[in-house]
């Protein structure tokens, strides 16, 4: 846009006493031409949209073919996703590949509105122990392959303190169940062995590690006569479940992911009694002061071996 011209200034300075001009000049600085703006009028935005106007002859930039291209199959419909040819699709031969993990357990949910609605029918009994045997017989849970889990859909409606045994717990359905006086405890199961405890051939959740942590309080324990010849009694470590006898024995964990999770307090494990003072849950982080013990214990043995070495 061509720049409005402010001529009347200049035209002012100029016939000042000090620039004298021609009097003929005069009218000319005066004058003033304002620019137009009529070329670059406009529609609002969106007020207008140009169809395109396909077959309408090569200058409109879409005849002839209008916007086919030439020949193949494209130019006379469209081709499906996928399409390969007329052969069998990549779907079909080589199926879907991804967006799924095959070797993650299939862990069954359950939540407690299910649980306290399970009680009120009389299908659980709130004063046992509430363990995947008895979740399973009553049908609160269907199809039990790896384990069960414990969530939290409507926590408010559980009333009733329960002790209940499963795989795995939620954070929320735990701080739920403990707030109505219950406890939960997570225990290591594979799928033989939840076989087995649904045809009966194993406790539910007594091991041999079970014992001296929180199940403790619930199997219920026996001690051997003592000896003959002294008058101690057995040591607690030394106890026994009072069980019946099962065909097949519970299995513990022995994978370095399942230790560490059944050994963490916060996932309520039923191994955080094989937990020393001052470590945690995982195996591979030593606590310091261990380490530092080890590492004096090899420069003494060091040192050792240095003086034994000595000729003279």
């Amino acid at each position: 846009m061509p720049p409005r011209l402010q001529l009347a200034r200049a035209a002012k300075s100029l016939t000042s006493p000090q620039f004298p001009v021609a009097t003929f000049l005069v009218p000319f600085l005066h004058q003033q031409r304002h620019a137009s703006i009529l070329g670059s009028l406009s529609d609002a935005p969106g007020a207008y949209n140009k169809r395109i106007r396909r077959g309408r002859g090569p200058s409109s930039g879409k005849g002839k073919t209008s916007g086919r291209g030439h020949k193949g199959q494209k130019q006379h419909g469209k081709v499906p996703a996928g399409f390969n040819g007329g052969q069998t699709t990549d779907e079909v031969t080589h199926g879907p590949r991804g967006f799924k993990n095959i070797f993650a357990p299939e862990i069954a949910p359950v939540n407690l509105d299910r649980i306290q609605e399970w009680i009120d029918k009389g299908r659980l009994d709130a004063s046992k122990p509430i363990t995947l045997k008895e979740l399973a017989r009553s049908r609160c849970i269907h199809g039990v392959k790896d384990g069960v889990k414990l969530l939290a859909k409507n926590a408010g409606e559980l009333r009733t303190p329960i002790n209940i045994i499963v795989s795995r717990a939620s954070a929320t359905a735990v701080a739920a169940v403990e707030k109505r006086g219950g406890s939960v405890i997570s225990r290591y199961y594979t799928a033989q062995s939840i076989r087995q405890i649904l045809k009966g051939d194993s406790h539910p959740f007594a091991s041999l590690e079970a014992i001296g942590g929180p199940l403790e309080s619930i199997i219920p324990m026996s001690t051997p006569a003592p000896a003959a010849d002294s008058g101690n009694t057995t040591p607690s470590s030394a106890r026994i479940p009072a069980l019946p006898k099962f065909r097949y024995r519970l299995p513990d964990p022995a994978g370095r992911t399942d230790i560490e999770y059944y050994r963490d307090p916060a996932h309520r494990g039923y191994l955080v009694h094989t937990v020393k003072e001052g470590e945690g849950p995982s195996l591979f982080f030593k606590p310091p002061k261990e380490g530092e013990k080890r590492i004096k214990r090899v420069a003494e043995a060091k040192k050792k071996a240095v003086e034994a070495n000595k000729l003279w």
